[in-house]
């Protein structure tokens, strides 16, 4: 899952992105309007996290912007206006949620994770293939009932083939959704994240290379 992450308290915005990336989320931070829109021009993000006061262009604006511009991806308003006019104003310009600061770090996850899901075509919370069992909210994995520790980064990349139920999904495609915009897209580091992912997996191996395309489930 990809989060863009938009407010101007820098400190704030740093800490958000910290505990979003231990949950195995990409995430990129911009402390602008001005950053937001262009970020989301580039790159297809599941979530926009949003504050409204923002420098250069209000974040109001940048929701109109992505709502006329049909984005895929799902507006999460996270801002000090809690009042409920507040809220319904920003309902209004088209954000599909609102949470008010302060707030509880672990709702703030559950609802991202929730309106990813609704960015997506519809899957189950909890993701079973092949004797795997993926539950993004308690960050668990399981192999025909044996836990599966696994980095940030391998969760992540299980959770995008998983997603992708069973269609390959290229190099690019995993770097995208695992990984944030400082990733080198000329390392080697999703083939070496997939091999120790199908290491950790176990026999018989249920993460396979489709030469020249990308991997499959």
């Amino acid at each position: 899952m990809r989060v863009l992450v938009v407010e101007d308290e820098q400190v704030l915005a740093d800490t958000i992105a910290v505990g979003l990336r231990r949950e195995s989320m990409a995430v990129d931070v911009v402390y602008d309007g001005d950053s937001a829109l262009e970020h989301a021009g580039v790159n297809d993000y599941d979530v926009v996290i949003l504050d409204r006061d923002l420098p250069g262009v209000h974040g109001d604006d940048v929701a109109r912007a992505l709502v006329e511009q049909s984005y895929n991806g799902r507006i999460l308003m996270l801002t000090a206006s809690g009042q409920l006019e507040d809220k319904v104003e920003g309902l209004s310009l088209g954000a599909d949620d609102y949470m008010a600061k302060p707030f509880a770090f672990a709702e703030l996850v559950a609802r991202v994770r929730a309106l990813a899901r609704r960015a997506a075509p519809p899957l189950p919370p909890v993701l079973k293939r092949n004797g795997i069992v993926l539950d993004p909210a308690n960050h668990t994995v399981e192999r025909d009932g044996r836990d599966i520790p696994l980095t940030p980064k391998e969760f992540a990349v299980l959770e995008v083939l998983m997603r992708a139920n069973g269609t390959v999904v290229s190099a690019e495609g995993l770097l995208e959704k695992a990984w944030d915009e400082n990733a080198d897209p000329f390392t080697n580091v999703v083939r070496v994240t997939v091999m120790t992912l199908r290491k950790k997996l176990g026999e018989p191996p249920i993460v396979h290379t489709v030469p020249g395309a990308g991997y499959r489930l």
